[in-house]
């Protein structure tokens, strides 16, 4: 029987959440976006999945950055009790809690209410340590955490959050922009680490903000995935796709196209399957809508 790292990007409008079930049974979620799935405005990924996929606890959740359409699914964090939490620690709150309306606080205060819960060291030997692909059924997972950019532009704090499995990789990097990106190049592990993706996560929802040449050619990737609303945030677009080299996506009305850049806006809740067969081969499957 093949074994697979499975991947769901919700369409969540402009915002952002992926869920990851990996070979054994464990579950992850990057990002806490809400949004549009089958036309509702206020879907709950975490509610989704502990209603319609039986998911009764997630091991592993990675919070890029606080911006709220990365964190508005936080007051149903708890109900699936995650065991372990990575975000941006680093960040000083008193001026993100400053700013934004009445609701938007309400949801950063809860977030940091909840980060201040999660500060126990994970000891190497846990079962929940991220860091030992034993845990997660063979799938690595690497973190990458830019620090030294001004604070007063969050998206430059994002997380970067890189899941290998059977030689094939899968880069989740937030909404960071060129001085980020300036950063995280001057890393050589980065660079390598990074190298050759298969699936990519546009940086801040395909806008041209979070494109950068050099990083993109580095990255080299199979299929660009760009979270998007439906006003069309993907400003780069066209960008990513002269820097995608192009992969078979499978549409759910059992026709084949091969693309290079897929939208959550246009393609729906998108799909994609990592594993090896019985005879060792290995596979790539996207289905969009």
């Amino acid at each position: 029987m093949a074994t697979s790292l499975d991947i769901v990007f919700w369409d969540v409008q402009h915002g952002h959440s992926t869920y990851l079930s990996t070979p054994n049974g464990r579950h992850i979620v990057v990002d806490l976006g809400i949004g549009a799935y089958s036309g509702k405005a206020d879907f709950s990924p975490l509610l989704h999945l502990k209603n319609k996929y039986s998911v009764a606890q997630l091991d592993y959740v990675v919070i890029t950055h606080p911006h709220v359409d990365h964190i508005d699914d936080i007051f149903n964090f708890s109900s699936l009790s995650p065991k372990v939490l990575c975000r941006p620690k680093h960040l000083d709150r008193t001026p993100i809690l400053s700013s934004g309306r009445t609701e938007e606080k309400k949801i950063l205060e809860k977030y940091f209410e909840i980060s201040d819960s999660y500060n126990e060291p994970i000891p190497d030997d846990s079962p929940n340590n991220p860091r030992n692909p034993a845990n997660w059924g063979g799938v690595a997972i690497t973190i990458f955490s830019p620090t030294k950019c001004g604070e007063s532009n969050l998206n430059n704090h994002s997380i970067v959050a890189l899941f290998e499995y059977k030689g094939m990789k899968v880069l989740i990097p937030g909404d960071n922009e060129l001085p980020s990106w300036n950063e995280l190049k001057e890393q050589t592990v980065f660079l390598s680490s990074t190298k050759d993706i298969d699936v990519l996560l546009a940086p801040h929802h395909g806008r041209d903000s979070g494109f950068d040449n050099d990083t993109i050619a580095n990255f080299n990737p199979r299929l660009t995935i760009i979270s998007d609303g439906r006003f069309g945030d993907s400003s780069a677009a066209s960008r990513y796709s002269a820097k995608t080299r192009g992969w078979k996506v499978h549409k759910r009305n059992s026709t084949d196209e091969e693309r290079k850049c897929v939208t959550t806006r246009s393609d729906g809740v998108i799909v994609a399957k990592i594993g090896e067969n019985d005879d060792g081969s290995r596979f790539l499957s996207i289905t969009i809508d």
